[in-house]
C-alpha cells in the first residue's frame, strides 16, 4: 500500500514524525513534508535542507537540490523511498534499520551541535518549557513535544 504525499501547510500543522519509516527511512516523511512545504511556500518555523535533513542526505551521498527535484514530481512516500535507496550511496536494508534506529536512540546532548555553548542553551532552555529532561531527552522526543506544542500553537491562534 502506497501513503500519497499530502501537501501539509507547516504554517498551521506539522510534519510526520521523525520516527514514522518509509523504506526504512527515519525522518524521510518529516524531510519530504518540509521539502513540500518549502516549494510551495507554506514552511512556517521549520527548516528544509537543516542539520536533520542534512543526516539522511550525508547518509545516502545526496544533497538537498537532488532531494528536491525527487520529492518535487512524486505522489507517495515509498516512490522517495524508492528514489532514496536507487540514488546515492548504496545502503542494505540492514544499514539503512542500523542508522535509522541510531537516529531514533540518539540524544540531545550528544547531538555534536549542542558542544556550541549558545545552541546548548537554547535546546536547553527550550527542552524547559517543553517539560524534558535535555539530559536524559532523544532527538525525537524533543521534536515530537515540540512539534505537539507548535499545533496547539497554531490551534488556539486559529480559534480565536
Amino acid at each position: 500500500m502506497k501513503t500519497p504525499i499530502v501537501g501539509r501547510d507547516l504554517t498551521k500543522e506539522s510534519p510526520h514524525s521523525p520516527r514514522d519509516r518509509f523504506g526504512g527511512f527515519a525522518i524521510l516523511g518529516r524531510t519530504v513534508d518540509k521539502c513540500r512545504a518549502s516549494i510551495a511556500g507554506t514552511l512556517g518555523e521549520y527548516h528544509y535542507d537543516c542539520p536533520l535533513d542534512n543526516q539522511l542526505f550525508g547518509f545516502k551521498g545526496i544533497n538537498g537540490g537532488q532531494f528536491k527535484t525527487a520529492v518535487a514530481s512524486a505522489t507517495c512516500y515509498e516512490d522517495i523511498a524508492a528514489w532514496l535507496q536507487a540514488n546515492g550511496t548504496p545502503k542494505t536494508a540492514q544499514e539503512i534499520r542500523a542508522w535509522s534506529d541510531k537516529m531514533e536512540s540518539l540524544k540531545l546532548k550528544d547531538i555534536p551541535t549542542m558542544q556550541d555553548p549558545e545552541h546548548r542553551k537554547e535546546v536547553v532552555e527550550s527542552c524547559q518549557k517543553l517539560g524534558l529532561d535535555f539530559e536524559k531527552a532523544h532527538l525525537f522526543e524533543w521534536l515530537e513535544a515540540d512539534d505537539k506544542a507548535s499545533y496547539q500553537l497554531h490551534s488556539e491562534l486559529a480559534a480565536k
